[in-house]
C-alpha cells in the first residue's frame, strides 16, 4: 500500500464529487428506471464514541468502524434522495407503489456499485476502504442490523431523527443511506444543533403516524414486527422486481419528505 498522497480536506471533496458524479450517471446504463436527486455526504471520525454508543441505542452487537476496518480513520455516509415523482407515486394505497419498490431495489444496487467505485477511487489515492451492504444484513428475529446506516448518518451529521424513526436530512427523508469506511483521515461533519422533525421541535404534526397503513407507529414507540409484516407483503407483491421489502408510506407526502421542515 502506497503512502497516502492527499490531505483530508482534499479527499473530502474528491469523495463528495465522486458520489455525486456516479449517482448522476447511473440512469444512463444497466436499464435503470430510477433517477435520483443530488446526494448529501457527511463524514465521521471512526473513533467517535457515538459508534460505541450504538451498542446501547441499536443492539449490543452493533459493529464499530474499527471492527470492520482495523485502521479505520473515517466513516463516509451519504444520502441518495428519490426524485419527487417517485415519492408522489407512493402517496395512495395500502401497498407501496411499483415505482417506489423499483426505486428501493435499484438504489440498493446503486449503493453496492457506488461503494465498489469509491473503494477503487480511495485505493488509487493510497487508502483502504470497506463498504457494508445497504440492507438485508439484519437479525431476522429482532429485525435489527449490526450496521445501521441511518444511525451512522446521524453520527456523520446528515440529519436528525423524526417521530417515524427515520433520519430527516436537509433534503428530507425519502431516499436511501449508504456508507463506507476508510483509513483516510478526513475532517468530520458537524452535527446539527436543531431538530429536523416538527413534532420534536415542539410544533404539532404527527402526519407520519397517520400515514402508517398498519398502525405500527406511535408517538413514543414503533412496532417493528407489525411494520415488517407489511414489508413482506410488498416483497411478495413485487417479487419480480427484486427484493422489495419496503413500504415508505410514513415518509411520503409529509412535511419532511423533501426537506427539513423546521428550518425557516
Amino acid at each position: 500500500m502506497q503512502a497516502p498522497t492527499e490531505s483530508g480536506s482534499v479527499m473530502q471533496d474528491i469523495i463528495r464529487k465522486e458520489i455525486e458524479r456516479f449517482t448522476a450517471s447511473r440512469p444512463s446504463g444497466r436499464g435503470t428506471r430510477t433517477t435520483w436527486g443530488k446526494p448529501l455526504t457527511g463524514f465521521a471520525d471512526a473513533g467517535d464514541p457515538l459508534f460505541e454508543h450504538l451498542r446501547t441505542v441499536v443492539r449490543p452487537t452493533h459493529a464499530t468502524p474499527r471492527e470492520l476496518l482495523d485502521n479505520a480513520g473515517t466513516v463516509v455516509s451519504y444520502f441518495i434522495p428519490f426524485e419527487e415523482h417517485t415519492v408522489r407515486s407512493n402517496r395512495k394505497g395500502y401497498h407501496a407503489s411499483k415505482e417506489w419498490a423499483v426505486a428501493y431495489v435499484e438504489t440498493n444496487a446503486l449503493i453496492i456499485d457506488l461503494n465498489q467505485h469509491l473503494s477503487e477511487a480511495l485505493e488509487h489515492h493510497g487508502f483502504q476502504a470497506v463498504g457494508p451492504l445497504p440492507t438485508h444484513n439484519f437479525d431476522k428475529e429482532q429485525l435489527m442490523s449490526d450496521w445501521s446506516h441511518k444511525h451512522v448518518a446521524y453520527i456523520a451529521g446528515l440529519g436528525k431523527f423524526g417521530t417515524h424513526h427515520l433520519l430527516i436530512t436537509e433534503k428530507g427523508c425519502c431516499g436511501r443511506f449508504g456508507s463506507i469506511i476508510t483509513d483516510a483521515v478526513i475532517p468530520p461533519t458537524a452535527r446539527p444543533d436543531i431538530e429536523y422533525c416538527l413534532d420534536r421541535a415542539g410544533i404539532d404534526c404527527g402526519q407520519c403516524l397517520k400515514r402508517c397503513p398498519v398502525g405500527a407507529l406511535e408517538k413514543e414507540g414503533f412496532d417493528r414486527h407489525r411494520c415488517h409484516s407489511l414489508l413482506q407483503e410488498n416483497a411478495r407483491l413485487y417479487e419480480r422486481e427484486g427484493i422489495a421489502d419496503v413500504c415508505g408510506k410514513c415518509s411520503t407526502m409529509v412535511p419532511c419528505s423533501f426537506r427539513n421542515p423546521v428550518r425557516k
